[in-house]
């Protein structure tokens, strides 16, 4: 693993670390001089769109420019990263995203408007752990309980999938794989229908990330039995990284930044140093931490290279399951 990936997955385990962003000296380029638009691949509402838009504010006050988030959903999130990798290559428009249209769709598709390696880097901003849930009715309590019973009882668990390809359900294939279990996929239209028929007891096991799980989790709705980070986390300190059974196993929700194809440099690092002084803001921590979210603030080479090894981590997985879109 990268040395960043590394330092990712430890700031998302224990506590809000900040990268150290190096000095970098700018060229004469002046940015911004008029409105800069995000897009963001999903519908309003979700964490995945909320976040952009407090950084969008933060970053309108810091530049003195509007910062605007534009939604544009649809095609498993690929018209939106389309719609950026088409735009002059100015850092005037764009991409927040999570990680599917950098990392996973490449893999998983046979063919994409745009080229998911073409854009310019600028920041991983946000990270959270994903963690695999069961509903208490299974008789488990803990991940290597569960993976005695599926070898037991192959293809007798129900694994909710909120949508074929994503991070989700590409981590219980992981774990399927890593495991060597059988068991049956359950796609549904999203996280949503999925956690819903979990706590009816319809399904008998999810991943989702930290945020959404950890109520249900104290409240004693499910049972947490490992998470996707490298090391435990601090909200459920009993819960093992999957990884202790499993070494290298890692599976994270994170947020990212890039630019258009061909984007000066220059930008691109103006524009991450600017997120990750955003990022360090009092009521910006406060927020992510409140969400279980842990803000990162990468700079561009960090991120180049932390998407570079998620991309090739979920290209073996879906190689491995031969897994296609529905």
């Amino acid at each position: 693993m990268s040395a960043f990936g590394m330092g990712f997955v430890r700031a998302a385990a224990f506590a809000t670390v900040f990268f150290a962003v190096p000095t970098v000296t700018f060229a004469q380029t002046a940015y911004p001089t008029r409105t800069i638009k995000i897009i963001v691949p999903i519908p309003p509402g979700p964490v995945a769109d909320a976040l952009p838009r407090l950084l969008a504010e933060k970053l309108a006050v810091r530049w003195g420019q509007p910062v605007i988030v534009e939604n544009r959903p649809g095609a498993a999130l690929t018209l939106g990263a389309e719609a950026v990798a088409k735009a002059t290559p100015d850092a005037y428009t764009l991409l927040a995203t999570p990680p599917s249209p950098l990392a996973i769709n490449q893999s998983f598709f046979a063919k994409l408007g745009y080229d998911a390696n073409a854009f310019v880097p600028v920041s991983i901003f946000a990270s959270l752990p994903y963690v695999l849930v069961v509903n208490p009715k299974i008789p488990v309590s803990t991940l290597p309980e569960l993976i005695a019973y599926a070898k037991a009882n192959p293809n007798k668990l129900n694994f909710a999938a909120g949508g074929t390809g994503g991070g989700p359900h590409l981590t219980g294939e992981m774990l399927k794989q890593a495991a060597s279990i059988r068991m049956v996929n359950v796609p549904y239209p999203g996280l949503g229908p999925a956690m819903t028929d979990l706590l009816a007891g319809h399904v008998d096991l999810l991943v989702d990330n930290l945020g959404n799980v950890l109520p249900r989790v104290r409240e004693g709705k499910l049972k947490a039995l490992g998470v996707g980070s490298e090391t435990r986390v601090a909200e459920l300190p009993n819960v093992p990284a999957i990884a202790e059974m499993f070494p290298g196993f890692r599976a994270m929700a994170w947020f990212a930044i890039v630019a258009p194809p061909k984007t000066p440099a220059d930008i691109a690092a103006k524009i991450s140093q600017a997120v990750a002084e955003a990022l360090r803001l009092p009521d910006v921590a406060k927020h992510f931490r409140n969400l279980s979210i842990t803000p990162v603030g990468s700079s561009p080479a960090e991120t180049a290279e932390f998407l570079k090894d998620e991309t090739e981590r979920w290209r073996k997985v879906i190689v491995a399951g031969g897994i296609k879109p529905d």
